[in-house]
Parts: C-alpha cells; sequence; structure tokens
C-alpha cells in the first residue's frame, strides 16, 4: 500500500509495472516514507495523504483520524431495513473528522442533502478539501458546531457520529500510531462516555420522527450498556468486522428520554 499510493499506483496495478525501474526522486520519496512508517510508526495515511472508505478516496492528514469506522457497511446497505433510502432528505455526520461518512453518505443517498460537523476547524478544513475533491458543495455543508450547538431548528432522517470514545485506560494503552492522531478526537473522559452522554440528551429534538441515531462506541460499548441497562440500544452487526456501534430510532429516544 506505501509503495503503491507513493508512487500514484493503483493496488490492481498490472504485474508488469512491478519491472519498472524508479527515479531517483521516486527511490527517495519511498525510503523517507518506509522510515518514518518504521521508526516514528507514522501511519500509513499520514505518509500518503490518503485513505479509503467505503469504496472512496479521501484526503488526509495529521487534523484528522484516520478512517477506519464499520459504518462503512452500513452506508453501503443504506442503512437499511431502518430507513428507506429514497425517504432520506437530510443527514448529518456529527463530529464528522474527515468528513469520510458524511460524504460516504451522499453518495449513498443521492437525493440528500448533508451537514457535516465538527468542533474542530482544523478537522473542518479537510472535510472542507474532502468535499470539494468529490465535488458535493451543493448539497454537502461544513458545518462548525460543538455538537449540535450551530445545528438549531434542523432535523435529520439520519444521525451518525463517530464521535471520541476511547476511555482513559485504552488511551494510555494504545499502540504508538494512534499517538500521531489528534487526542481531540480520540479521548472522551474516564469511561468513554462524555460525549456520547451530551449526543443521547440532545439528538431528539433534530431527528424527525421517523428518523434514526447511529453512534459508534467501540470498546466503549460495554459501559454504555451499564450505564443505560434498560434501554434497548440496537448492536449492529458486520460481515467485514468492527463492533460497538448502536442504533436508536427516534422514538426509542422518546421513550427513554428521562433515562438521558
Amino acid at each position: 500500500a506505501l509503495v503503491l499510493q507513493s508512487l500514484e499506483l493503483q493496488p490492481d496495478v498490472h504485474p508488469g509495472v512491478m519491472n519498472a525501474k524508479l527515479t531517483p526522486a521516486e527511490k527517495q520519496r519511498l525510503a523517507g516514507r518506509i522510515a518514518a512508517r518504521v521508526n516514528e510508526r507514522k501511519p500509513l495515511a499520514y505518509l500518503t495523504h490518503k485513505a479509503y472508505f467505503s469504496g472512496l478516496e479521501f484526503y488526509i492528514d495529521e487534523r484528522v483520524l484516520v478512517p477506519r469506522s464499520p459504518v462503512a457497511e452500513l452506508i453501503e446497505q443504506g442503512f437499511t431495513p431502518w430507513l428507506v433510502p429514497d425517504d432520506v432528505d437530510n443527514v448529518l455526520d456529527l463530529c464528522c473528522g474527515s468528513g469520510c461518512i458524511g460524504i460516504a453518505c451522499a453518495y449513498g443517498f443521492p437525493a440528500a442533502r448533508v451537514d457535516v460537523s465538527d468542533l474542530s476547524g482544523d478537522a473542518l478544513a479537510v472535510a472542507a478539501i474532502n468535499r470539494d475533491r468529490h465535488h458535493l458543495a451543493d448539497r454537502l455543508e461544513v458545518v462548525q458546531s460543538d455538537l449540535f450547538e450551530a445545528l438549531a431548528g434542523r432535523r435529520y432522517d439520519l444521525i451518525v457520529s463517530n464521535p471520541p470514545y476511547v476511555d482513559a485506560e485504552d488511551l494510555a494503552d494504545m499502540p504508538a500510531e494512534f499517538h500521531h492522531e489528534p487526542p481531540l478526537g480520540l479521548g472522551s473522559g474516564e469511561d468513554g462516555l462524555d460525549i456520547t452522554r451530551r449526543i443521547l440528551q440532545q439528538a431528539r429534538q433534530y431527528l424527525t420522527d421517523d428518523g434514526i441515531l447511529v453512534v459508534e462506541v467501540g470498546n466503549s460499548a460495554a459501559a454504555l450498556a451499564d450505564a443505560w441497562p434498560n434501554v434497548p440500544f440496537t448492536w449492529l452487526e458486520f460481515e467485514r468486522g468492527g463492533h460497538g456501534v448502536f442504533l436508536l430510532t427516534a422514538a426509542d429516544l422518546d421513550a427513554y428520554a428521562d433515562c438521558f
């Protein structure tokens, strides 16, 4: 992946290309990137400024997390059976980082308007680059917001979020690669749920009556279930791997509003 991306070659490049000789500049670029990967444990996406999510290519740098969410599988499935794709008019990618989830949703729901929001202005600068590269400026808005603060009056058929969710213990034990990523996008308090609590408290007023909320909490799933044992979280399963993603409908949030 490092070699092919550095040489602007696709993963399915013809095998005959492998016999080609590199220019001195190409050799120097590869040697530098391999050294940074091995010695500094710098993630691939930060070396090549490329990452792939839901079959799409995104620009990535140190201002955002490297895309790796299993939510891509849900987008490709149109979030069925919980949504009818043709009926989805408005989507929110909350805590969007690079904007990869929101942009993939824009492809998955071609008639929908999409908002991607984040507290970090640096992250939003990257999201704007990706919006423009995918030619989505006419229906995808980049919004700086502390969760829902700047989204008053808006309603969404789908709110999907991959917020910071790493608990303090896991954050301390993370491999070196993760320490290159922005801390704002990773840690979320002692149990990893500080941001998720706020999302659960506020999300309903931004959902349509038939809308759904989908949130990734990763390894903090057990803490979430312990915090609200009576709430019927739907824990989603993935054929390609991944865990810790829950779904609640607007009706669920209405029924259990007092819990949050």
